[in-house]
């Protein structure tokens, strides 16, 4: 069996990888140890959220599928921080889990040169520095010149309940042993990591009179730009809190839980943390927030969002009957933490190849990331960077001055991952240039590039941003009465009550245009001088970017860098002035050094 690319797990990393790899015309294999759980959502039934809204629209953007998928499989859109600045407002999206699912499988299917096969890899084929292929628990040789290797948490996972624990990627499904002996066997550094997900609950034993009701927005607003409008059922969500009662039970009971018995080795997500975390490490709040989140519109199960949990099952089930609405609860799914193995990222090209072995990218939670959206942005950035060894051409990657993708993939190769990563707006430091709402206009053209983006597309995106740009241009032309003096509309503009619906209705001149280029409009106006100095300090970013450092430097002949400096950037190979100085224990002084040292050498 002979295929260009293959591709290893088909989780939300492994289809965005499988997906843009075929669609740039490459024979594509996506193996996968159970074709019916294509695209499971193996803990939240959402898509989005802070940081996270943006790497889809990003994805989307590029030519990818996640922002299409739940904009025909969502059952409730909302705009989260729209009352703080537009450079943080992110789209969030509940899915119908199943429909979510079941909308990839045909995706994935009907893909034109990509192929599906069930089984396990075990192995890894390398010849002379480079991949050949892998092997199967079959026996069987795939020959393929890339290997993308997106396996999740089914890296020596291990599930945990109570005292209770067993080999598992996922509950009810195995753990990958052979591939991660493999892995370790090939030398490259590994860590361990876990996560957890809360209990499932039947919604006929809530008392949602006592919780309080979330709605979505009124005017549903699309995650992909190809999606013209939303036109799904709306459901509603619920809030309810913990109380001490809860606090005290799961207190209680703490020498049962896996994570303070030592049962559990490998560490957790920091940003969203078990309940049993949450009431040691704040101790002095009283009440935490749940959310009952449908897992879809043809089933009664509900997602207790925020009670992710690995305490026994008799603790899980007295804990929540303490939450008000939620004193009958019945759980239909028990709550449980699963340890996985994952890479150490610093191995890593910004391409996501591993540079030990030419030809293998990694993607996903096996590069030290946490969520659905964090592992769909890498596996189709690695799908893109294999295609495109594959047809003998140059590399492509994002820096962090374009895009919410750039930043995380940045982050994984020049800082220790020491917990899940998970992406916040806050570590974007351009965000208000990164927003949601322009990633169209920043990256579709190399998704057209690629092939990813079709012409009319691609057109489409073109007379939007003409529309915009002319439309601001008419509004520095025209001027009307306001109090005692003459203003244009674009000074009355920037003024923060007023807005593009406002002028409208005043003058009467402006064309009617749909919200996604209203919010263009106003933005652009309203921030138009911080977007300048923004898109300044960016410039001198990039001037750093471009100050590449040879691959084959020798670190410990370089005169004047620190031990710990020296240490680092053995260890992390930085592919530029830029990436080096952003790297833990490297200082201007560091930087200096290697920039007299690339002059010595004649290098620009």
């Amino acid at each position: 069996m002979e295929f260009n690319t293959i591709v290893i797990g088909a989780g939300h990393a492994g289809i965005e990888a499988a997906l843009a790899s075929a669609r740039m015309g490459i024979k594509t294999i996506l193996i996968t140890g159970n074709l019916d759980t294509i695209g499971h959502m193996s803990c939240n039934p959402a898509i989005g959220g802070i940081g996270k809204g943006q790497i889809v629209r990003e994805i989307d953007a590029l030519g990818g599928e996640m922002g299409i998928a739940i904009d025909s499989t969502g059952i409730q859109f909302r705009m989260l921080n729209t009352g703080k600045g537009r450079a943080v407002w992110s789209p969030r999206a509940q899915a119908d889990r199943k429909q979510y699912a079941r909308y990839m499988k045909r995706v994935v299917e009907s893909t034109e040169n990509l192929h599906l096969m069930q089984g396990w890899v075990e192995e890894i084929l390398v010849e002379n520095g480079a991949v050949s292929g892998v092997r199967t628990n079959f026996g069987t040789d795939i020959r393929a010149e890339c290997v993308i290797l997106c396996p999740g948490t089914f890296l020596n996972g291990l599930l945990h309940i109570g005292d209770k624990s067993f080999p598992g990627g996922r509950m009810g499904e195995s753990a990958s042993v052979a591939l991660a002996a493999w892995i370790r066997k090939a030398g490259i550094e590994t860590g361990r990591l876990k996560t957890g997900t809360p209990p499932r609950v039947n919604k006929n034993s809530l008392d949602f009179s006592k919780m309080k009701v979330q709605k979505g927005d009124e005017r549903p607003r699309p995650f992909s730009f190809r999606t013209k409008q939303i036109n799904r059922p709306q459901t509603e969500c619920w809030l309810t809190w913990t109380n001490p009662r809860t606090h005290s039970i799961i207190s209680e009971n703490l020498d049962r839980a896996p994570l303070y018995t030592g049962r559990i080795k490998g560490t957790g997500p920091r940003y969203c943390p078990s309940i049993e975390v949450k009431i040691v490490r704040f101790s002095d709040k009283e009440s935490h927030q749940l959310f009952l989140e449908p897992e879809g519109l043809d089933t009664d199960e509900m997602y207790v969002n925020g009670f992710a949990t690995s305490i026994p099952i008799d603790v899980q089930e007295d804990a929540l009957r303490t939450v008000a609405g939620m004193e009958h609860v019945e759980i239909l799914r028990y709550g449980y933490a699963v340890e996985y193995d994952f890479v150490l990222p610093h191995q890593l090209e910004p391409t996501l190849e591993y540079k030990g072995i030419r030809g293998l990218f990694l993607a996903g939670q096996i590069n030290g990331t946490s969520g659905y959206e964090e592992a769909a942005g890498q596996g189709l950035i690695a799908g893109i960077n294999a295609a495109l060894r594959v047809l003998g051409k140059d590399p492509f990657y994002l820096d962090r001055s374009q895009a919410y993708i750039g930043v995380m993939i940045d982050d994984l190769i020049t800082r220790e991952i020491t917990e899940p990563y998970r992406m916040f707006t806050s570590r974007a430091e351009y965000r208000l240039f990164l927003r949601q709402d322009n990633a169209h206009y920043r990256l579709m053209g190399y998704g057209r590039q690629f092939g990813l983006i079709d012409d009319e597309t691609f057109r489409t995106m073109e007379q939007e941003r003409e529309l915009v740009e002319k439309t601001i241009h008419t509004l520095e032309g025209m001027r009307f009465q306001y109090g005692n003096s003459s203003v244009t509309l674009l000074e009355y503009l920037k003024r923060p009550e007023v807005t593009f619906s406002m002028l409208s209705e005043r003058t009467g001149l402006l064309p009617a245009i749909d919200d996604g280029v209203r919010e263009q409009i106003e933005t652009e106006v309203k921030y138009g001088g911080y977007l300048k100095r923004e898109l300044e300090i960016i410039r001198r970013f990039q001037q750093a970017e471009r100050i590449r450092i040879p691959p084959d430097i020798n670190y410990d002949v370089l005169h004047g860098l620190s031990t710990e400096a020296r240490e680092k950037l053995c260890r992390y190979r930085p592919v530029s002035i830029g990436q080096a100085s952003r790297i833990d224990g490297v200082s201007p002084s560091d930087i200096t050094a290697i920039l007299v040292y690339l002059k010595k050498r004649g290098i620009k």
